[in-house]
């Protein structure tokens, strides 16, 4: 009895090994497990102890697979079925589900999927070859609050989102900011909060690319804006021009555009507290500008190793209607992953406007660190 069970075990065990897919190294090591992918530079291997192991596939003299696999050569062919090697050729047996069969030169090999893979890819195929509207979205939401009491007793609280859905042949980005801040400190010797309104701003958008080559792209954008402290009511700005992918690797993104836009700033009324009373008050009028501006700018994104991203945009706009005017618009994340979706962020932005409506100064200046979630997958090309 014994000694049957010890023989059905090493039976099972041989059967295991039998259908388990083998890679043999440069060293004599050889690894066994289940091929999910290669892509022409490493394979990766999943192990029933190691979990996913990634091999260079340089270091590779043999393969050897008990599943069919997906093989794409270079210029795009592709085979299908039991692959096996011999003296660096790459020999891909007919597969069941009838998959073009043949051989190949390992170095032609660009990538080598399972089922799962390989359906999972010719999904995201499909997509980019016919993408509607509501595909390739991704984006993050950013938030920070900060609070004293005691003393003091103020709030302040920042809420920033970027979309962004991205092909092969356009970009289209939207993007919105809040901030606000309050001071409910009471005056001292007395309990009546000031209750008053220390920052209230808005700001959105959207962009739209259109590559015209690898290197070259035109846009549009329409930008809007209020400021209860500086009494903007409203600035609506319409423009475009061309732009250039100076730097444009999987880790760094550095673009460089111009054009025109159409600026109107629409100021509301207040009052300003007189020095040298009667009356108390001066009124300030409201104002309307429209306006043709000259825009300049880059963007440059930045990943540092995995876990890190640096994304950083300036806009500068002389203006062409009130010469000696200009406005420009910097903002800055750095944004560290502690989770898939949850990171830590650090976020720098100024707005300057050399054309302050009277008594109010032209610059605001955000500094501010907090949460960011991320939702959806961008596209890969």
């Amino acid at each position: 009895m014994r000694r049957s069970l010890l023989c059905v075990l090493f039976g099972v065990l041989l059967g295991s090994a039998a259908v388990a897919d083998q890679v043999t190294l440069k060293n004599g090591d050889r690894l066994t497990g289940t091929i999910v992918s290669a892509d022409g530079k490493t394979l990766v291997m999943k192990s029933e102890y190691a979990g996913d192991v990634t091999i260079q596939w340089d270091a590779i003299t043999a393969i050897e697979s008990s599943q069919e696999l997906h093989v794409t050569l270079k210029g795009g062919k592709q085979l299908a079925g039991k692959i096996s090697t011999s003296d660096g050729t790459v020999v891909v047996a007919p597969g069941t589900a009838g998959g073009a069969a043949g051989s190949a030169p390992k170095d032609t090999i660009t990538a080598v999927r399972n089922d799962a893979d390989q359906k999972a890819y010719d999904e995201q195929e499909e997509k980019l070859a016919h993408p509607k509207i509501y595909y390739f979205w991704s984006g993050v939401f950013d938030s920070g609050l900060a609070l004293t009491r005691g003393n003091s007793q103020t709030a302040s609280y920042t809420l920033d989102g970027t979309a962004v859905r991205q092909t092969a042949r356009e970009k289209i980005t939207l993007f919105g900011t809040y901030i606000l801040a309050t001071d409910n400190t009471p005056l001292p010797g007395t309990t009546t909060p000031l209750s008053r309104t220390t920052a209230n701003a808005i700001t959105s958008g959207v962009r739209v690319d259109w590559n015209l080559s690898p290197r070259l792209f035109v846009f549009g954008l329409g930008n809007f804006a209020t400021n209860e402290l500086q009494h903007l009511d409203l600035r609506q700005v319409y423009g475009g021009g061309f732009g250039y992918h100076v730097i444009q690797t999987s880790s760094t993104l550095f673009d460089v555009f111009g054009g025109l836009t159409y600026d109107r700033d629409e100021f509301g009324a207040y009052a300003l507290t007189n020095a040298t009373p009667p009356p108390p008050t001066i009124p300030v009028a409201a104002v309307t500008k429209n306006s043709l501006e000259v825009l300049i700018g880059q963007e440059f994104d930045k990943k540092f190793g995995k876990k890190s991203v640096l994304n950083e945009h300036f806009s500068f706009y002389p203006n062409l209607s009130h010469g000696g005017e200009y406005r420009f618009l910097f903002n800055s994340t750095l944004a560290t992953q502690i989770k898939n979706w949850f990171s830590w962020q650090f976020s720098l932005s100024d707005t300057y406007i050399s054309y302050p409506p009277p008594g109010l100064k032209g610059n605001d200046l955000v500094l501010s660190t907090g949460v960011r979630a991320n939702w959806g997958k961008p596209a890969k090309f």
